[in-house]
């Protein structure tokens, strides 16, 4: 099903009544009775190593290479590969790989801090308060004003130069991604101040070991300009498919009202998301992040089983009269962009 997207903030649905948290109690009850919330470690083992392998060959392949511009396409499956490994620490993070605390943390801070030079700690802070409260205007930081606004109030008290760019926010939305990659790392580096001391100096030397290895890899190979080229190319790409994969996912799905009924976890969680319709590829495109509505409900169900608790989530929904959105990816692209749109136009002149 198509979802219009809203301009702005919307007020609780219809019906919406504080008996909604037992609406997913039974939904929750079948889902754990079918054995959709245990690990699946063997299926993650194989994938973090494939994905590990095909690193190694792409970096050797760089190694081999030289000095030569012919290095430079490399960027593109060293992006590819790059979002697979935040995907992975995606999943730590909703322990979703293992039973522990301790190992999910070790499996994130290796694919985040290490791999990928982003914070662990800041990822999993930011995103657990997104869970917590999807598009919840004062409660999601994913929907705070900041190079992009999401609601006409934001809109509206612009001023200078980021209100030109609110006003043309849904041209500029996919050339911004491309700063992406860039803006992860500074972030983290900000988030360390913010850290328990213990804290800071882990994530803080295995940044400053990636940003030395990556430095190394590069300049090693190649001299500074086309070091510096393929760097660039490789962040804005890694950028662009990280935000690909997130901007369907909630952008211009409902915003519930701070001062409206409280909605229960079900309906937070289903009318504020996305899913995008697809098969294998799409999943793996998007790293499983297609099944948007499934993974709120239910984050730290594994990856694979996404797919499969799909119906059952679909079916819960359709007895309960709750809109459950779904839709093709490039029609999903085309919703967050009308809403960026609309929204922007409180910056517009009249």
């Amino acid at each position: 099903m198509s979802q219009t997207a809203p301009p702005s903030v919307s007020a609780a649905p219809v019906g919406a009544t504080a008996q909604q948290g037992s609406e997913f109690t039974p939904l929750l009850r079948k889902v754990k009775g079918q054995g959709l919330l245990e690990r699946r470690r063997g299926w993650y083992l194989r994938m973090i190593t494939v994905n590990f392998l095909a690193l190694a060959a792409v970096v050797t392949g760089f190694v081999l290479a030289g000095d030569t511009w012919w290095t430079l396409p490399l960027a593109v499956p060293l992006a590819v590969l790059s979002a697979r490994t935040a995907y992975i620490g995606h999943d730590a993070g909703h322990a979703q790989i293992a039973a522990g605390r301790r190992a999910n943390r070790a499996i994130g801070l290796l694919h985040g801090n290490l791999l990928l030079g982003m914070s662990y700690a800041w990822w999993n802070d930011k995103h657990n308060r997104h869970h917590a409260n999807p598009n919840h205007i004062e409660k999601d930081p994913d929907v705070g004003a900041g190079a992009l606004v999401w609601t006409a109030e934001q809109a509206a008290a612009r001023r200078g130069f980021v209100r030109w760019v609110t006003r043309h926010q849904a041209r500029l939305f996919f050339p911004m991604l491309l700063l992406e990659g860039i803006a992860l790392k500074v972030s983290s580096v900000q988030h360390l101040r913010r850290q328990p001391a213990r804290e800071r100096i882990v994530e803080g030397a295995l940044l400053a070991l990636h940003a030395a290895g990556y430095a190394a890899l590069l300049l090693t190979c190649l001299p500074v300009g086309k070091a510096v080229a393929f760097a660039l190319l490789h962040q804005a790409l890694f950028g662009l498919h990280l935000g690909m994969a997130f901007a369907p996912n909630h952008k211009g799905m409902d915003m519930p009202d701070p001062a409206g009924e409280r909605w229960g976890h079900l309906r937070r969680q289903v009318l504020t998301s996305r899913n995008v319709r697809g098969g294998p590829v799409t999943d793996w495109f998007l790293g499983g992040l297609n099944y948007q509505i499934e993974h709120h409900l239910f984050p730290s169900m594994p990856r694979p089983h996404l797919r499969l608790v799909q119906p059952l989530v679909r079916e819960h929904c359709r007895d309960l009269g709750v809109l459950y959105a779904e839709t093709g990816l490039l029609d999903s692209y085309r919703q967050g962009m009308r809403h960026l749109h609309t929204v922007g136009a409180a910056a517009r002149p009249e």
